[in-house]
């Protein structure tokens, strides 16, 4: 057996328990998530972090052409040095972040979904000012990414089911 022909009855073998499990897109047409794929009209950002949040949600849920539902959040961060150097100066930082958000009905205003979502992440302070501020902008980039990353997955987990 040719080492392709090997790949294509691996993946055969570890696609067939999806088979049977009811395994679908997300998006596909008619499955719940379906419904949020430009429908989301998300509150404006206030500053950098909110506009790297909204980014990052338009690119996983789309433009919104017309709003079905509101999400409304808002965004908490703290950097923290976690490496001091023997000149008693800060090397390392962690940035820890925090986004409760909620996803209302656009008609009715009724909450369809509430959470919250939190990750962290780290950069250096070594080496110039500039390098340092580079650093710290990224990871909050970085940061940002990450939450909204987790904000749309529990989206796709709770669309459709009613006791969200």
């Amino acid at each position: 057996m040719s080492s392709s022909d090997r790949r294509s009855f691996l993946l055969t073998l570890a696609a067939l328990p999806l088979a049977g499990c009811g395994f679908s897109p997300a998006y596909a047409p008619g499955a719940p998530a379906a419904e949020l794929q430009g429908r989301v009209r998300i509150d404006d950002p206030a500053d950098k972090n909110g506009f790297d949040l909204v980014e990052r949600l338009e690119e996983r849920l789309g433009r919104t052409r017309e709003p079905r539902f509101v999400l409304s959040y808002q965004i908490v961060t703290k950097a923290v040095g976690v490496a001091i150097s023997p000149e008693n100066a800060i090397t390392r930082y962690h940035l820890t972040g925090a986004v409760s958000f909620a996803l209302n009905d656009a008609e009715t205003g009724g909450t369809v979904t509430k959470g919250v979502v939190e990750s962290f992440t780290a950069y250096s302070a070594t080496g110039t000012t500039v390098a340092g501020l580079a650093a710290e902008r990224d990871a909050g980039e970085r940061l940002m990414r990450i939450l909204a990353d987790q904000i749309v997955t529990r989206l796709i987990a709770t669309a459709g089911n009613p006791a969200r």
